[in-house]
Formats: C-alpha cells, structure tokens, sequence
C-alpha cells in the first residue's frame, strides 16, 4: 500500500514537472502570429466590424500566463465616415496560471497603452456602438434564478499593476455638429484586493479642462452582493471645483444603498462656465451675483427613499439650512424643512430691458400637465429671516405647506413688514385641468409710504395700513386670472396722506388745483385721519360702493371701479368742507360747498378733473333756482362750458 501511495506521488510529481516543462518550452515552438489571421477573421465576423492587430505579438504561459500586442484596430461599418471605432497602442497582461484552478485570480500586470474610443452619431441618428445586426430570441440568456444568486465567480483577486496610459474618449455629433474630446486619460490602481482598500487615481483633460479623481475604494470582502464598501474620494473639475465624497455604498448586488458625506467647497459657477467657454444661461440684475456655490450634506438612501440631513448650502451671502426626505419615487412623497437667513432675490431676476421687446406672433402653448402635483405628498416648511422681493423688504417669512390628492395648502403663512405683520393662508386644488386658488390675509400695521417708495418708487400715499381680504381664482396665467378673480375685502389706512393730490386746494381754488391757475411750488398733499377702502372684486372688475376719507376739516367720498381686465379708472370723487378750511391754508368759511372729482384713464396714466358741471349746477341751484331762466340754463346741452364762465364770477375772488 504504501508503494502504491509513493509510486502515486511520483507520477503525479512527475506529470506536473512535465506540464510545467511544456508550458515553458511551448511559447518558444509556437508562434501565435501564425493565428492572427484566423483570429482577425473570426472577430470581423462576430462584431461585423473589421478588425487587426499588429505583429508584434507575444505568449508566455508559466509561470504567469500572459499575452502582449500592439496596433489593435476595431473599425466602423461602412455607414460611418469615421474608420475607426476602437484603437489601441499597447496592451500586456499577465496572469498566474496555476491559482485559476481554485478561482484565485492573480494579476501581475494589466497595462492599456493609448487606447481611443470614437463614438459617433450620423445626420440620421444612427450610433456606431450599436452591435450590427440583433440578437435572436434563442441567443438572448435570461440567468437563471440560481445563476443570480451565485455572487462573484472568483474566490480571490489580486492585482499589483493595473494602468491605462494616454486615453482617449471622441465625441462626434454629425446631427448637431458637435465635437468633443476627453484626452490624456489616465488611471491608475494600487493594492487590488478583496480584503484591502484599493487606491484610486484617474485624471483627463474634458476639452482642455483638467478633471482628477483621487482616494480609496473598499475593501470589496467577498460576498459582494451584501458587502458594506467605504470610499473616500475627491473630484477635482477644472480647477474651479473640488468635491468630496466620504462613506460606503451597501449591497451593491441585492439592494444598493449609500451613506455619504458630501462636501462641494465653495466656487464661482460664473467662473467655471467662463473656463468652459459658457455663460449663465440666464443674465442677473446683479453682474456679482451667482459668484459663491458651497454645498455640505448628509446622505443616505437606496432604490425607495433617500434622506439629506445636515445640509448647508451657501449662495453669496445666503446661507440655507435644510433636511429632505423623499420615499415612493413614483408618486413622490415628500418633507423637507429649510431655513434661510437671508437673501436678495432681486439680484438673481434678469436685468430690466429699456428696449421695449418686440412683439411676438400669438402661439398655441400647450396645457401644463398637473399629473405631477396631483401624486405628490409633500409635507414642508420654510423661514427665511430677511427676504427681498421686488424691492420689497421681509422679516421673518414663515410657510408650511401640505399637498395630498392635488390639493396644495399654504397654512399658515406669516411675516413680517414695514413695522406690521401679514398672516393668512392658501390653497390650490390642481384636480381638475384649471386649477383653483383661494388666499385669505390678513395685514396689520403696514406702514405703506416706504413700502410704496421701495416697490414703485413713488411718493403717494402714506399712513399705517390695515387689510384683510378673501379672493378666489382659476386659471395658470394672468390674462384668466384677472378674469376670474373674485373676492371682498377691506382696507384701512389711519394717519397718512395723500400725496400729490391736494383735495383741499380743490375745494379752495378750483383754478389753481386743476390746471386752470399757475399750481404753488411745493408739492401738494391731502392729510386725514383715515381712509377706508372696502372693496368687492366680480371677474376681475374691482369696486368699492363707499370709499371714505376723513380729515378733521373736511370729508371725501369714493365710489366707483378699477377693470384689472383692460386696467381701466371710472370713479367719482366728493369731498365737502367740513365748517372752515383754515387749517389747509384757507381763511373763509365754505361749510357744505362741494367738489366733485373725476378720476378715469388708466392704470399707468390716471387722468383726475373736476366735475365742472356738479359745481356749476350746486352755485346755480343757489343764485338762481327758481328762475325760469336758470331752469333753462340747467337743462342746456354743454353746461360744462357754461359754468366755467359761471365759475370765473362765483370763485374768482
């Protein structure tokens, strides 16, 4: 037994010394380039594509397997004026033999010299990656449930030297016209392991602009499907950009996950499409804003949800705390809570054009889709601590917002403004083709005169404002909003003025406050005590029965309406002298006298008159009703004109 078990080993030694010794011998009596045209020959035919290599070709078989060549050529079909679709320079591998036997790859060397990829899209939209030809049904293998669960198919990996030198990536777009090209490509790996982090460098130039990646990946372990992977990487792009990227990516084979640390440092989106030969796709009012972009977060997620935690996002001299999670990507469902300090929108809307812009020829815009809206669940807030909008200034914003079945709520709203507060609420029901608005607020305190200097720019009324008002609406654009604005409300001024309007001087001197007489030099202004509004809005028509002033000296009624449709005036003015005026600059009692004013034109040039005919008629019922003559006179067509000449006897004095 035991010569059996000693001759045994002897044969088996004995075999191995024999294979060893031919895998050493045979590369020295086998010239693989007596192959190379059956090899050539059979790959043309399975890629449809021609296909060579060059003669410098090398086999080696123990101990470590391997293969060199040189001048690979993969073409295009004849369809593509490009030639060539793959090349390569150089290519050397060596593996060692004996290790395979137990699925434990060992690469000595793994080197890509110079190889150039041309991708190519024809006027016709035809690729030249595509394979020619398809598939049949028979040559198409679905794996099996069994082969899905067999994980890697190699036990160990070892690799000392992996390295593409001098690649190259060419785009070429014929359709548009297009080319682009990623050069000096090249990457490098260290420490190729299961059970060791590998080391990571790659770097290129993406239309002369530099790109680099850098850091660790794994270890990879070796049950890959429910591996836990670390990486620590940074991305440098053009060297405007760096991005950080620390973690791990978990089951990459069952259910892929991640938990990263994101860290974008701070650049100038300006400058980086400036190095790109690009501009903002949009012009800003402010040529400095856009010129700071830092990003900070947390993020965690797989196929069904993700979750940002933690994140800081500074814009300028905005800085936006935030936290999103996001589930259910099908019919999305949404929270998130962000928290901005401050921000100048402003400085972000295009630049307002002197030019007036040409007309454009009316088009047929398509319905916008509100599906979207009508899955979203959405559960959010957002704070902001001091906003500019249109000039405006804002303290203090605060918004939750809800949606659920194509209902979207905004409640509450708050903020502040201007020494007062606005509070209300909002909703938008997007479950039918138009969508329907409802706003109710509520302001109180607003001091209007600065807020009018800072969003028109113009001085004309002030006094503490207090508002509430109710509107509905349908429609996604403002010509059917305005006709289907609908609503009631109030406003309330106390304290304030009216300014460039001086009703008093109307009462006082007809003349002088419409143009009749040389005006005074300083501007004028009708004080009061208050000024109210109340208001009901019927298809975008606004009108107001009642509108009231009230000044110790004298009292102004309002009546009338605004067309926000064709933004039209028509109202009619009527103040009355309460005792005297002396207070506005008068020294004669006028107690009951009355001066209507027409106020009409439109809303960029309002027109404001005097109501001629009102005051000539009022004097002449009192100097002459009851004569028959002035009965005629009364009834005449053209009394305007009559009683300006009335007028120049009964007040120029």
């Amino acid at each position: 037994m035991n010569k059996a078990i000693k001759w045994g080993l002897v044969i088996c030694a004995s075999l191995v010394v024999i294979i060893i010794a031919v895998l050493l011998i045979a590369p020295a009596f086998i010239d693989i380039r007596d192959y190379k045209p059956k090899v050539e020959k059979l790959i043309a035919e399975k890629t449809g594509r021609p296909f060579s290599v060059g003669d410098d070709l090398h086999l080696s078989l123990f101990p470590w397997a391997g293969i060199s060549l040189s001048a690979l050529n993969l073409g295009n079909t004849p369809e593509f004026a490009e030639k060539e679709f793959v090349t390569i320079k150089s290519f050397e591998v060596r593996v060692k033999l004996l290790p395979l036997i137990s699925r434990d790859i060992q690469v000595k060397r793994f080197i890509l010299s110079t190889p150039q990829i041309v991708l190519v899209r024809n006027k016709d939209g035809h690729v030249n990656w595509s394979q020619p030809g398809k598939l049949t049904e028979k040559s198409q293998k679905t794996p099996t449930s069994a082969e899905a669960d067999t994980g890697l198919p190699i036990k160990n990996l070892t690799v000392g030297d992996f390295s593409i030198k001098n690649g190259s990536i060419i785009w070429i777009d014929h359709s548009a016209n297009v080319r682009k090209e990623i050069t000096e490509v090249n990457m490098g790996l260290q420490g190729v392991s299961f059970d060791r982090a590998i080391k990571l460098s790659f770097s290129a130039l993406v239309d002369n602009q530099p790109l680099s990646i850098n850091g660790t990946v794994g270890p990879i372990g070796q049950n890959f499907k429910q591996a836990n992977i670390p990486l620590d990487l940074n991305f440098e792009v053009f060297k405007e950009l760096s991005l950080g990227l620390n973690g791990s990516l978990m089951n990459p084979g069952s259910n892929p996950g991640f938990d990263l640390a994101l860290d974008l440092k701070a650049f100038s989106p300006r400058k980086l499409l400036a190095s790109l030969g690009q501009k903002l796709p949009l012009a800003t009012s402010d040529p400095q804003a856009l010129d700071r972009v830092a990003i900070k977060a947390s993020l965690k997620g797989n196929q069904t949800k993700i979750a940002v935690s933690n994140a800081v996002l500074s814009l300028d001299e905005s800085t936006l705390n935030f936290t999103l999670n996001a589930s259910d990507f099908s019919k999305p469902n949404l929270a998130f809570d962000l928290n901005l300090d401050k921000i100048n929108l402003d400085r972000y809307l295009p630049p307002k054009s002197e030019k007036q812009p040409a007309a454009e020829k009316p088009t047929e815009k398509k319905a916008p889709d509100y599906t979207p809206l009508r899955k979203l669940i959405l559960d959010g807030q957002i704070k902001i601590g001091q906003l500019i909008a249109n000039k405006a200034k804002i303290e203090d914003l605060m918004i939750r917002i809800t949606a659920q079945n194509g209902i979207i709520n905004l409640d509450p709203l708050k903020l502040n403004m201007y020494q007062g507060n606005v509070a209300g609420i909002g909703k938008v029901n997007v479950q039918k083709e138009s969508p329907q608005t409802n706003i109710n607020l509520d302001a109180k305190n607003i001091q209007v005169g600065p807020l009018l200097k800072d969003v028109l720019q113009k001085d004309i009324l002030e006094g503490a404002a207090n508002a509430r008002f109710t509107m509905a609406m349908s429609g996604d654009d403002g010509a059917m909003i305005k006709k289907t604005l609908n609503g009631e409300g109030q406003v309330l001024f106390n304290d304030g003025a009216i300014v460039g309007i001086d009703l008093a001087g109307m009462v006082r001197n007809v003349k002088a406050a419409f143009g009749l007489e040389q005006k005074p030099a300083q501007r004028p202004r009708t004080d009061f005590s208050e000024l109210e509004a109340p208001f009901t809005i019927a298809n975008g028509v606004v009108n107001t029965p009642a509108t009231s002033l009230k000044s110790p000296l004298f009292r102004l009624v309002a009546a009338g309406s605004a067309n926000l449709v064709n933004e039209t005036l028509d109202f009619r003015v009527e103040p009355k002298v309460v005792g005297t005026i002396k207070g506005q600059g008068d020294t004669e009692q006028r107690s009951g006298l009355m001066v209507p004013v027409i106020v009409s034109g439109t809303f960029s040039k309002p027109k404001f008159a005097p109501d001629l005919a009102g005051v000539a008629k009022q004097q002449l019922e009192k100097k002459i009703l009851g004569s028959e003559q002035g009965e005629k006179l009364l009834d005449k067509k053209g009394l305007e004109d009559s009683a300006k000449g009335v007028l120049k006897g009964i007040l120029g004095q």
